[in-house]
């Protein structure tokens, strides 16, 4: 029986047609959730490395590799586009984020967004985090301790301070982390209408929660400068003199917060899992910040080499956005592959991040790929990408390694934590990729 195609290309293109599962495209995204390493073996065994399926009532391809993410992400030919393939998923909910733009808007919203990242304001934020981190980790729980819980409570405070300049009661933080939970959650719910109690509505409920409390507070950033990120976007301007309106600031605000919150808590809770079962690279890592003092400034950071294999290693074996998509906005091609317009393809940087062709025994833990004498994540531009890459690359990455080094930094000299040594970390891959257990440890002070 043949195999079923996406399309087929013009007879002249040399191009050949795009082979699709002839499953059910929900089955499969259901299969693809529950193990995405296995799932990507399996299609690419079967298909190769660009393959198809129909599902949630589009056409998406995955296109595996590092070449193909190559192709697509540095989108020489301006075929792809960000906004109509992340607004399928969550655009009613990070409406108009800076990851939801494109080309020349992309370019004039970004170049605005990245005063508020460049080393001296950055610098800044180390600045304000620093004593703010080091005097929340005295307070850190022992005993028995949920980190997935605990790194995202310590995310939400540092971003409410750092990002907004703002200490809120207890119940406000709350509020606004559960609407941010509730926004990620809603850009893969299955049913993509406002159902009262569903994913989707609790989403676009949750948005506006967001978006009140940011439009409260702009008269007050807009009168007076701080540190904060929500005051440096409110006053950015452009070589121009364009500024933001206040509905950008709300849009970039919404967006940077959560990415900032969501991808630091994700990462540090992989370092910590990996950490308590690799007890010989928690102290190794210890040792490490104890020779570096109690207070950590700017420029200490790029000395901790020991926590930046460890962070590099887990972002690799998990990285917090565990695939790219973007949208054809004409007809065009992915490794000698016709991708007709309106299709969505995939980068599926999680899978990518454990091909054996790149990386030595891809599902150990092994921080020692990254030294400068192994360099494994060197063997092609693409071959580890937990930010991205291209045009969209993530503008805050240097933020979210200054905060989780900081973080860790003072979660080592303070304590010890340990898992039993048959735990095995069970993963819900749903939507972004959490512990389902949050990541219960033994949390002892030293």
């Amino acid at each position: 029986m043949a195999t079923p195609i996406l399309a087929q290309p013009d007879v002249d293109s040399g191009l050949r047609p795009v082979p699709v599962t002839n499953r059910n495209g929900v089955l499969e995204i259901l299969r693809m959730r529950r193990d995405p390493f296995s799932f990507a073996d399996e299609k690419r065994l079967r298909f190769g490395e660009v393959s198809g399926m129909n599902a949630l009532g589009i056409r998406m391809v995955t296109c595996s590799g590092p070449e193909a993410a190559n192709e697509i992400l540095m989108n020489k030919d301006r075929a792809f586009a960000n906004a109509p393939a992340w607004s399928y998923f969550i655009g009613p909910f990070f409406n108009r984020g800076v990851m939801l733009l494109d080309f020349d808007e992309h370019r004039h919203h970004r170049h605005i967004l990245q005063q508020a990242f460049t080393p001296k304001v950055l610098k800044g934020y180390m600045d304000e985090m620093q004593p703010m981190i080091a005097e929340r980790m005295t307070r850190f729980p022992t005993g028995k301790v949920l980190m997935l819980s605990e790194f995202k409570q310590l995310t939400l405070d540092v971003a409410l301070e750092v990002f907004l300049g703002l200490e809120l009661p207890k119940p406000e933080a709350d509020r606004l982390n559960k609407a941010f939970i509730e926004t990620v959650r809603a850009g893969v719910a299955f049913v993509r209408k406002p159902v009262p109690g569903g994913r989707w509505w609790k989403g676009v409920r949750s948005r506006k929660i967001l978006e009140d409390f940011f439009y409260e507070h702009i008269p007050a950033k807009r009168a007076e400068q701080t540190p904060d990120l929500f005051s440096v976007l409110c006053h950015a301007e452009s070589d121009d003199g364009d500024r933001f309106t206040d509905e950008d600031v709300v849009n970039h605000m919404i967006f940077v917060l959560m990415a900032a919150h969501d991808t630091s808590t994700i990462t540090m809770s992989q370092m910590a899992y990996h950490m308590a079962k690799h007890p010989e690279w928690q102290q190794r890592a210890r040792e490490e910040s104890l020779a570096l003092g109690e207070h950590l400034t700017y420029d200490d950071l790029a000395s901790m080499e020991a926590i930046d294999l460890i962070m590099k290693e887990s972002l690799r074996m998990c990285p917090p956005v565990p695939a790219q998509p973007r949208m054809a906005i004409k007809d065009t091609q992915v490794q000698g592959f016709f991708i007709p317009k309106g299709t969505m393809v995939v980068v599926p940087q999680m899978a990518n991040h454990r091909r054996r062709d790149i990386f030595s025994h891809p599902d150990m833990f092994d921080p020692e790929r990254f030294s400068a004498d192994r360099a494994e994540d060197k063997a092609h531009r693409m071959a580890w990408m937990p930010f991205g890459g291209g045009v969209h690359k993530c503008i805050g990455l240097y933020f979210g390694q200054m905060e989780i080094k900081t973080i860790m930094h003072h979660l080592l000299r303070g304590y010890e934590w340990s898992v039993p040594a048959d735990y095995v970390m069970p993963m819900d891959y749903s939507a972004l990729p959490v512990p389902k257990d949050k990541l219960p440890v033994t949390m002892r002070r030293r």
